[in-house]
């Protein structure tokens, strides 16, 4: 009678297993529009982030933060058992930061000033096979897809770098005086304008601030990379393997082979 029942359960464990997996990476319509609603999370997480100084002094503002959580929580669970492996599902960096944007979720009294490492979920959502699959399909494996990544990291770092100065030298230091001095001294630093009239006191400061000028400045050159370099399409040669090749590339310009390049046209 026990084992009848184990193997029930496991059957039925089986069962959900396998539909997470159909939602999550299937190409159904209802797979589609389920991705459609985990990417809609995440856009309410960006936008709690946002409004969050705003929200803050209301009492809305937990509310929403724990159904926010709740909702994250039954995500990664989902997430989880639609694995394959879960080993190598918690080795991914991207886990990493959904964990620690849900401890923010579920603590935001004590870790109130990490608060903008919520706005990593733009980065994870972007970067997610997850988002290109489900939204960006027409644009996916494309020079849009490359600069729309390229973007958002520049982008991300500025909101995470504000979010830390912020967090970090809002009423120990006068020259941070709110979330707008935080960006400008970010964006000034980003861009090595350094204007001077806001600048991090001490050592870390300057750590900082030499960090901020190296990453910055090397996710803004890819950028403009992205941006001025000729458009290239993706097609792996079935020889050598070279992946990336001139839209109208008749021979693989490193071993010769003849490709076959699909177009629109």
């Amino acid at each position: 009678m026990k084992s009848d029942q184990k193997s029930g359960r496991k059957r039925e464990g089986l069962r959900l297993r396998a539909r997470l997996r159909a939602l999550y990476h299937g190409d159904s319509p209802t797979a589609v529009k389920f991705r459609l609603g985990i990417i809609a999370l995440d856009l309410a997480i960006i936008a709690f982030f946002v409004a969050g100084p705003i929200l803050r002094e209301t009492r809305a503002f937990y509310a929403l933060d724990y159904a926010i959580a709740a909702v994250l929580v039954i995500d990664l669970a989902a997430r989880i058992l639609a694995s394959t492996d879960i080993k190598a599902w918690a080795k991914r960096p991207l886990a990493w930061v959904d964990l620690a944007v849900l401890a923010t979720l579920l603590f935001p009294v004590w870790l109130a000033n990490f608060g903008f490492l919520r706005v990593l979920r733009l980065w994870t959502l972007i970067e997610s096979d997850f988002f290109w699959r489900t939204v960006g399909r027409r644009y996916d494996n494309t020079r849009w897809e490359e600069l729309t990544k390229a973007f958002v990291r520049l982008l991300t770092f500025v909101f995470v770098i504000t979010g830390f100065v912020y967090a970090t030298f809002i009423g120990r230091y006068e020259g941070i005086g709110g979330w707008v001095d935080a960006l400008y001294w970010t964006v000034t630093s980003l861009t090595t304008t350094g204007y001077g009239d806001i600048s991090l006191p001490g050592v870390w400061g300057r750590l900082l601030s030499i960090a901020v000028m190296l990453v910055g400045v090397s996710l803004f050159i890819r950028l403009m990379q992205v941006l001025v370099r000729p458009h290239k399409v993706r097609h792996a040669c079935p020889r050598c393997a070279l992946l990336l090749h001139d839209p109208d590339a008749v021979h693989c310009k490193a071993c010769g082979q003849i490709l076959c390049i699909p177009n629109d046209e």
